[in-house]
């Protein structure tokens, strides 16, 4: 297309195009009647095969149906479509900041304050998605752009899965791979299966990759790739970088489980915890303004954040104390206790611990408490063995804090007794489980160390809430 192109007498395109890539190309143009900057995506089909042909325009009308049908801050609003010369067109809000990808390239990786803000908007979006029954799948560095203000918009949701959009979640590309491997969560690989805690996942890598300046899994090629994401580990964000807080690396790892539903897969949920972190925001020079700049995006936030403030429920907790913090993360796993959801309450009951042990020591009474917690909701799940090996080692832990012959000591190890009967029968029970002592005295304990106790306390209100 030669300079000044009109596409149907509207949209003028500049001389070439700002990306190209394997399905299509995107231009930076103009809308002569509106006199606003656009963004003009077209396909670009491969040459002689009519069935991707086919495949690739319904996969270009089902993202701008699904872009269109997202209405958020953080993602890119959708003018109008139709075709050019045989080549259909998706017109888009211009967008004027950098793409992650290319600030990792230039700064080789981001403050961490920072890191938690992109992310965090980045949940909100995924929020709203999941909500509409979208699954990005392919979110990563190069899909995330920041603005000036310091905004993050989500682009590209053409690989979006919408079930609830007629025949879009069965459309597929012959010869192209949906996703980006590195960023692709396990499984994707192994069933293709996709759900809200593979986008968690993919951003759990671009949260890696942003404050290391490596992807968390990489490899010389694709299928190398895949297999790492499958059988290894994660390397740990703190080696590579140790001034990381233990609280975002432990959340970090909680969004890179391998098992989905293992996984901290609630957006919500994750967001809440990333703005722990949302801390010392010093501009970045030539992508990001001074916070005492003035400009219209920030001074509407502003306003928004301190009428949501004077309602019940704060939306930041930037301004609060150590305890207020721990106190929101508390009522936010006891509310997914109460409605029955044991895997989420036990991924915030776990970052919790993790979090109070760093603070105050792995052996405090509150980081033994939510270790508890977390030993229940295993238990109401069934996972036998992640229990049991659970309340072993907090046996040993109240044993060194409490002593032998503490009521709260001996609980566990009645209740890792009786566990063990139900799992094994009464001959096996015997065998593991510790002598208690017959003069200890029947004592409550205020802290509900004991799993019956937590779960007798919780159970009423998920009850409740389900009648």
């Amino acid at each position: 297309m030669g300079r000044r192109t009109l596409v149907n007498g509207r949209y003028e395109l500049l001389q070439r195009p700002s990306e190209q890539g394997a399905m299509g190309e995107v231009w930076f143009g103009r809308d002569i009647r509106l006199d606003r900057q656009v963004v003009v995506k077209f396909i670009r089909f491969p040459a002689g095969d009519q069935a991707a042909e086919n495949d690739y325009t319904r996969r270009f009308v089902r993202e701008s149906r699904i872009t269109a049908h997202l209405e958020h801050p953080g993602v890119p609003a959708v003018y109008d479509v139709g075709t050019h010369k045989g080549r259909p067109y998706l017109v888009m809000q211009r967008i004027r900041g950098v793409s992650l990808r290319t600030l990792l390239v230039e700064e080789g990786r981001l403050p961490i304050g920072w890191v938690a803000a992109v992310a965090a908007q980045v949940c909100a979006v995924l929020s709203a998605a999941h909500r509409a029954s979208l699954i990005h799948r392919d979110l990563k560095p190069g899909n995330l752009m920041l603005e000036p203000e310091g905004t993050v918009k989500v682009l590209d949701f053409g690989l979006a899965v919408a079930p609830a959009l007629s025949n879009s979640s069965l459309i597929t590309v012959t010869g192209l791979m949906m996703g980006t491997p590195e960023y692709m969560a396990p499984e994707r690989i192994e069933s293709n299966v996709s759900g809200p805690a593979s986008d968690i996942y993919a951003l759990g890598c671009t949260i890696h990759e942003l404050l290391t300046g490596r992807r968390p899994f990489a490899g010389a090629t694709p299928f190398e790739v895949m297999n790492r994401q499958v059988r290894d580990e994660p390397p740990p964000l703190r080696q590579a970088r140790p001034e990381v807080p233990v609280g975002l690396e432990a959340l970090v790892l909680e969004m890179l489980r391998k098992r989905p539903e293992e996984r901290l897969a609630d957006a919500d949920v994750v967001h809440q915890l990333l703005l722990a972190y949302v801390t010392d925001l010093a501009p970045i020079p030539g992508v990001v303004e001074s916070p005492t700049t003035p400009n219209g995006v920030r001074l509407y936030a502003r306003a928004l954040s301190r009428m949501l403030a004077a309602g019940p429920r704060p939306v930041t907790v930037g301004a609060f104390t150590e305890g207020h913090v721990l106190t929101l993360r508390s009522e936010q796993a006891d509310a997914f206790f109460a409605d029955g959801d044991y895997r989420q309450a036990a991924a915030v009951y776990r970052l919790l611990a993790d979090d109070v042990a760093n603070r105050h020591g792995p052996l405090s009474e509150r980081a033994l408490t939510y270790r508890s917690r977390v030993a229940t909701c295993h238990a109401l799940l069934g996972l036998t063995d992640q229990m049991s090996e659970e309340l072993a080692g907090l046996i040993d832990d109240h044993t060194k804090v409490f002593g032998p012959n503490d009521h709260r000591t001996v609980q566990l190890r009645r209740q890792f007794g009786l566990r063990r009967m139900g799992r094994a029968g009464p001959e096996g029970a015997d065998e593991a489980r510790p002598d208690i002592p017959t003069d200890l005295p029947r004592r409550q304990s205020a802290e509900a160390t004991d799993l019956n106790e937590f779960v007798a306390v919780r159970r009423p209100f998920r009850l409740n809430r389900r009648s």
